[in-house]
């Protein structure tokens, strides 16, 4: 599929891949987009936020990590950095932890995912992740609704220049 694949630009206008998500135009509500720098100006992850709720906070955050990200360095029990993103944003300040993970098969179009269900101690959460043939974890955390295999099919590549600056 085209999305998993690195992009070779001469001057990376921001992240250098793709970054699989839902597109703005076809999901309603507000979106948020991050950046992950890196101290040498490389992009180490990109995270968007989908607010669902009218303004009431993000209903889901879609989070793209490269090999190497140190937001992919999680000790024992830590939750995904997208499962974070998500408590802080709604302000939730409770104590999360991974409680288990479970490998799911899913059929996107001709394709096969391992996808891994993490299962956490805040039951509003529901968090799935995946890894791209390019080595890019893609994390879906959502609040308050669970994740189904219809959201697979929505998800595609964004474009470039949605990450350039002015």
């Amino acid at each position: 599929m085209s999305f998993l694949r690195r992009r070779s630009a001469a001057t990376p206008a921001g992240p250098d891949f793709d970054v699989l998500a839902m597109d703005p135009e076809d999901w309603p509500g507000n979106l948020g987009a991050g950046l992950l720098p890196a101290p040498d100006g490389s992009c180490q992850g990109v995270f968007l936020r989908y607010d669902l709720f009218g303004g009431r906070g993000p209903a889901m955050v879609i989070g793209n990590l490269p090999e190497g990200s140190p937001a992919r360095d999680l000790a024992d029990k830590q939750p995904p950095f997208e499962v974070s993103q998500l408590l802080l944003a709604l302000g939730n300040d409770e104590e999360v932890e991974v409680v288990g993970t479970e490998d799911v098969p899913v059929m996107q179009g001709d394709n096969l995912l391992i996808v891994r269900r993490v299962k956490l101690s805040e039951s509003r959460v529901s968090c799935v992740q995946f890894d791209r043939s390019d080595n890019v974890l893609v994390t879906v955390a959502a609040w308050d609704r669970p994740i189904t295999d219809d959201l697979y099919a929505l998800l595609k590549p964004l474009p470039a220049e949605l990450f350039q600056q002015g």
